[in-house]
């Protein structure tokens, strides 16, 4: 039987060799991995649709970018994939329950925080068409399932490790805009390598990489997806819990108020003498414990 887990993912090579490729930004390919998985939801585009009972994100073509997309039925995604647009299916695991062990391992084996999005998306790419450049803020592994696609990948020297998705060309999220090296490229980064997409090639794009795809022939990938939280979020989360647990935290703020916030503040700041890790990351980690 077959174990769910980044192993079986990236067989020959390593889970540490995965991790220094992470480290690096680097994507990861590996070729051949096409017997993983035996799910008849997969089987084809046109096996998706006609199993798919909810909304699906049809990619306008005017970015070719989900940041441009709108939900539609699977009537009309069938419609609008046969007029050259590309669809995306949200949270797959919901409909395939066969993934979640995947899911959980890699997350798992990859140690990222409990409070991680996982999920698992699928693309399906008319010939002729791809996405426009851009970066996640996320983790993917990408396996491909039908079709050739190509991708084309380049370092992100504008901004380290992004808390949000930028596409080229359309407007720079203004919390982004605040670390990142302005101006954004207006183009794909020249110094890009590509890949090819078979059938059972996975290809692991690490956080902020640009990355812009062109399908030959109609494809379908699935995505397993990780969007961690950072060291902000989990303190953040750890933070709120901590102060839920005063009544004087939890009354209405009045912005004018400035002294009631200041002797809060010096609270904080007495009690945070005695804060450690350990029990921060107990606040948010519970639930792998």
């Amino acid at each position: 039987m077959l174990i769910p887990g980044l192993a079986a993912l990236i067989d020959p090579l390593s889970v540490a060799e995965l991790r220094e490729y992470l480290a690096r930004d680097e994507p990861f390919v590996v070729h051949g991995r096409s017997d993983l998985f035996d799910i008849p939801l997969l089987a084809s585009l046109e096996a998706l649709l006609g199993a798919w009972p909810d909304q699906i994100a049809a990619h306008l073509p005017d970015v070719a970018d989900e940041a441009s997309s709108i939900s539609v039925s699977p009537h009309d995604a069938r419609k609008m994939f046969a007029s050259g647009m590309a669809l995306r299916f949200d949270e797959v695991e919901r409909y395939a329950p066969a993934l979640v062990p995947w899911l959980d391992a890699i997350r798992g084996e990859l140690g990222l925080s409990a409070l991680t999005q996982q999920r698992c998306l699928v693309y399906a790419t008319p010939a002729g068409n791809g996405s426009a450049p851009h970066f996640d803020q996320n983790v993917n592994f990408v396996l491909h399932l039908h079709g050739t696609k190509t991708w084309w990948l380049a370092p992100n020297v504008n901004v380290d490790r992004p808390m949000t998705r930028h596409t080229i060309g359309q407007p720079v999220d203004p919390e982004l805009a605040s670390y990142a090296m302005m101006p954004m490229p207006t183009e794909m980064p020249a110094d890009r390598t590509e890949v090819v997409l078979q059938p059972g090639t996975l290809l692991c794009v690490p956080r902020g990489s640009w990355h812009m795809t062109y399908a030959s022939t109609d494809a379908l990938s699935l995505n397993f997806t990780f969007s961690p939280p950072t060291w902000i979020d989990v303190f953040s989360a750890a933070l709120r819990s901590r102060l839920a647990m005063a009544s004087e935290w939890r009354a209405t703020a009045e912005p004018r108020s400035v002294e009631t916030l200041a002797a809060l503040l010096a609270e904080l700041v007495a009690d945070a003498k005695d804060w450690n890790a350990i029990d921060i990351l107990a606040a948010t980690e519970a639930a792998d414990h």
